[in-house]
This record gives C-alpha cells, sequence and structure tokens, in this order.
C-alpha cells in the first residue's frame, strides 16, 4: 500500500481488525520512510452478474429495473415498501451466490416468481402473465392452478 503522505510505495500493517458485522477489515498501517501511520479498508468487490437477455444481447444489472418490475406487479396491492426491498435484497443474494458471471432472464425471472408466489399471490399471476407472455385465458387458469399446488385428496 502506497503512504498517502510521503508517497512511499511499501507501508506495514501494524495492526487488522474486523468490523462489527465482518463486512470488512480494518488495518492500520506505517510508513517506514515519514513514520507516518494511517488506516485502511478492505473489503470483498462482489458483482452482480451480467443479465442475458432472451436476444443474446447483455446488460448490467440494474436493481431499479427489478424494482419497477415488482412495482408493476405489486400495484395497488397490500405489500409495503419494507417487504418489497426485502424481496430485491433476496434475489439479489442470490444473483450474487449464484456463483456465475452471467444468468439468463429466465434464471432472474424465475427467482422473481418464487418470491412473488409468497409475497402475494395475484402480483404472482400478473407478474407471470406478462413474463410467459400468456395468449388466452386457459393459462391464466393453469397458472392459478400450479400456484395453488395439487388438489387435496377427498377423505372416504
Amino acid at each position: 500500500m502506497k503512504c498517502p503522505f510521503c508517497g512511499h510505495a511499501d507501508t506495514q500493517v501494524v495492526d487488522s481488525r474486523g468490523a462489527d458485522e465482518g463486512d470488512f477489515i480494518r488495518r492500520r498501517r506505517r510508513c517506514p520512510s515519514c513514520d507516518r501511520r494511517f488506516t485502511t479498508y478492505e473489503r470483498a468487490e462482489l458483482e452482480m452478474p451480467t443479465i442475458v437477455k432472451r436476444n443474446g444481447s447483455r446488460n448490467d444489472y440494474e436493481a431499479s429495473k427489478l424494482r419497477a418490475s415488482l412495482s408493476l406487479a405489486l400495484r395497488k396491492r397490500p405489500v409495503s415498501t419494507e417487504e418489497v426491498d426485502a424481496v430485491v435484497a433476496r434475489i439479489e443474494e442470490r444473483l450474487l451466490t449464484s456463483g456465475q458471471r452471467e444468468v439468463s432472464t429466465e434464471f432472474l425471472g424465475e427467482l422473481v416468481m418464487n418470491e412473488l408466489k409468497k409475497l402475494d399471490k395475484v402480483a404472482y399471476v400478473r407478474f407471470a402473465s406478462v413474463y410467459k407472455s400468456f395468449e388466452d385465458i386457459g393459462e391464466f387458469v393453469e397458472a392459478i392452478r400450479e400456484m395453488q399446488g395439487p388438489p387435496a385428496q377427498r377423505k372416504t
């Protein structure tokens, strides 16, 4: 690490400590040339994967686009901003932990549908109808059946 005071190319680490939540490491450093001390913070650099669209084009992940899609599906539904924030955080966590440098829009869409299915059934059907390009009412009925799960067996 270069000294910010004198520009000396090599500094010594005097002390290292993890932060409260372990997100970064705080290092106290000393310059052997000017004998001044300074602090650096080391944090892992995590990058969201690139999103590969159906036509093969690639775009950087944008949380605002994800949030806009969720907002459209959840329009006039009784879902708080905090719940939407939590959904976005869970989806982003899944993208980061996927270990992939690129993910398809299909993968991202499935993550969104899984979250919406747990959060709000109406929003799930809205999102699925656009995402899966439903052509007729039968596809809506099938999505609703899928969401409800297998029919309960009757006792005789």
